[in-house]
C-alpha cells in the first residue's frame, strides 16, 4: 500500500489486543457473530443495506476485496443465514468510481429508497463527502478502507471499519526508534489520502522531535522522476512513501531508477499482494508497514472463516478484505443488538458505540467517543522477488500502540 488507501491504493499491479468486551444492553457478540431467529411469524421484511464503494475506477481492486469481504463477513455474522431475527439482509450495490460527487449522489438515492444503513467508501475523499450526507438524514454510514484520519469524528452517525492514517504512522514510527532530530520527508500525492499522512506524520514524528517535509505529486502526474530526485534530494533519515493507485508502478520505478534505496531508510505500506513482485530486488531493504495480507492475523477464528468464504467464491483475501468483513460484522450487531429493526438509527449508532469484538485482525474495539476502530498493525518482511515474493509478519503492533488520540466529535 504505499501507505495504501482507500482513497486512494494502488489496484491490481499499481501500487501500493485491546481492551476487554465493553458490555452495552446489547451485550458483546462473540466474534461479533449473531443468529438470526428462524421463529416468529409477522413481519419479516429484508433489511436493506446500500454498499457504496468503488466497482470500477482507479480504486476497483480495493472495491472487489472490500464487498468480497462483506458478503463474507455478512454470513459469518448471522452463521450462514444473511438475516438478523429472521429478516433477510439485502445488499444494494452503488458504484461511485472512487468520485465523491458520484458517491453523494449514489448515497441520497439510497436514502431517498429509505435505506438507513450505508457502508463502503473505498476512497477517503468519498467517505468525506457521505458522512454530512448520513448526519443530515440520520442514517448509519460505516466507511470501509477510506482512511483519511477525519473520518474519525466526523459526526456521530459515521464509523470506520478500516485502518486510519494516523495508525500507519504509528507503525512507521516503529522503525525508527528515537525520532529526535532525524529528518523525515513524505513522498505522497496531493489528494485527501496523501494530506492525511503528512498531517499525521507530522503530529506523530514531528510532535516527538523530527522534522517533517513533504514531496507532493498531483494525482494526475504520470512523469514521476521528478518527485523521485525531490526525495533523493531532501536527504532524509526517512523516507515514508504514502501512494495509492495506478501510478504506482511508475513511482516505485522512478525510485528505483534514482537510487533512493541505497540513500535513504525507506517505509512504505504493503499493497494487494499483485503488487509484490513491483518492488523487485528492492523489496528486501523496504520496511513495510502493514494493515493486512492473508494470513497475517495468525488463524483468528475470523480470519479462517473469511478465507473460506472467499476461497470458495473463486478469490483470495488481500489487503482489505477484512475491510468488508469487519463493517458486516458491525452492521449486524446494531441490527441485532435492535431485534432486527432499521428504525432507530441512534439506537443501531448506540449499539456500536464502545463495542470490542473478535474480528479478522484479533480484538478490535470501536472506541466510544469518536468512532476510531482501535486495532493491530504489523511490521512486515517482504522476501523473494517476482511472483516468489512472500510477505512475513515480524512484528505484531498491539492496538493501544498504534491508537490515534482521541478527537472531539465535530457533528
Amino acid at each position: 500500500m504505499s501507505v495504501t488507501d482507500a482513497t486512494h491504493r494502488r489496484p491490481v499491479r499499481k501500487f501500493a489486543a485491546l481492551a476487554a468486551c465493553v458490555l452495552l444492553a446489547a451485550g458483546c457478540a462473540k466474534a461479533g457473530t449473531a443468529g438470526s431467529s428462524e421463529a416468529g411469524g409477522g413481519d419479516k421484511s429484508p433489511l436493506k443495506v446500500g454498499l457504496v464503494y468503488s466497482k470500477t475506477g482507479p480504486l476497483a481492486a480495493y472495491g472487489k476485496q472490500y464487498l468480497e469481504g462483506f458478503k463474507a463477513g455478512l454470513s459469518y455474522a448471522t452463521k450462514g443465514s444473511n438475516a438478523v431475527d429472521g429478516h433477510p439482509v439485502e445488499i444494494a450495490e452503488q458504484d461511485d468510481a472512487g468520485d465523491p460527487a458520484k458517491a453523494v449522489s449514489a448515497a441520497k438515492d439510497l436514502i431517498g429508497k429509505n435505506y438507513k444503513i450505508l457502508a463502503g467508501s473505498t476512497a477517503s475523499g468519498v467517505a468525506l463527502q457521505v458522512g454530512p450526507i448520513a448526519a443530515q438524514n440520520k442514517v448509519l454510514f460505516i466507511s470501509g478502507p477510506a482512511a483519511a484520519d477525519k473520518v474519525t469524528g466526523l459526526n456521530k452517525y459515521t464509523f470506520r471499519s478500516g485502518r486510519q492514517s494516523y495508525q500507519d504512522t504509528r507503525a512507521a514510527a516503529s522503525f525508527i526508534g528515537d525520532a529526535k532530530g532525524k529528518k523525515v520527508t513524505v513522498l505522497a500525492q496531493d489528494n485527501a489520502f496523501g494530506q492525511a499522512n503528512v498531517a499525521a506524520v507530522k503530529a506523530v514524528l514531528g510532535g516527538e522531535g523530527a522534522s517533517v517535509d513533504a514531496v507532493l505529486a498531483p494525482p494526475s502526474a504520470t512523469d514521476l522522476t521528478p518527485f523521485a530526485t525531490q526525495a533523493k534530494a531532501a536527504k532524509p533519515d526517512l523516507l515514508y512513501v504514502a501512494w495509492a493507485g495506478d501510478t504506482a508502478s511508475a513511482l516505485w520505478t522512478s525510485l528505483n531508477q534514482q537510487d533512493v534505496f541505497s540513500a535513504t531508510k525507506v517505509v512504505t505500506g504493503l499493497d494487494v499482494a499483485a503488487s509484490y513482485p513491483l518492488f523487485g530486488p528492492a523489496a528486501e531493504k523496504i520496511d513495510f508497514l502493514n494493515h493486512y495480507f492473508a494470513g497475517a492475523a495468525g488463524g483468528t477464528d475470523a480470519e479462517l472463516a473469511m478465507t473460506d468464504a472467499v476461497t470458495k467464491a473463486g478469490s483470495k483475501p488481500d489487503l482489505f478484505t477484512p475491510d468488508g468483513f469487519t463493517a458486516a460484522q458491525m452492521v449486524v450487531h446494531a441490527l441485532e443488538a435492535n431485534k432486527g429493526s432499521d428504525a432507530d438509527t441512534d439506537a443501531l449508532v448506540k449499539s456500536l458505540e464502545g463495542w470490542s469484538f473478535d474480528g479478522v485482525k484479533g480484538k478490535l474495539t470501536v472506541r466510544a467517543e469518536d468512532h476510531a476502530l482501535l486495532q493491530p498493525m504489523f511490521q512486515v518482511k517482504l522476501t523473494g522477488t517476482g511472483a516468489a515474493a512472500k510477505p512475513t509478519a515480524e512484528k505484531v503492533l498491539d492496538a493501544d500502540l498504534v491508537a490515534p488520540p482521541v478527537v472531539k466529535m465535530a457533528g
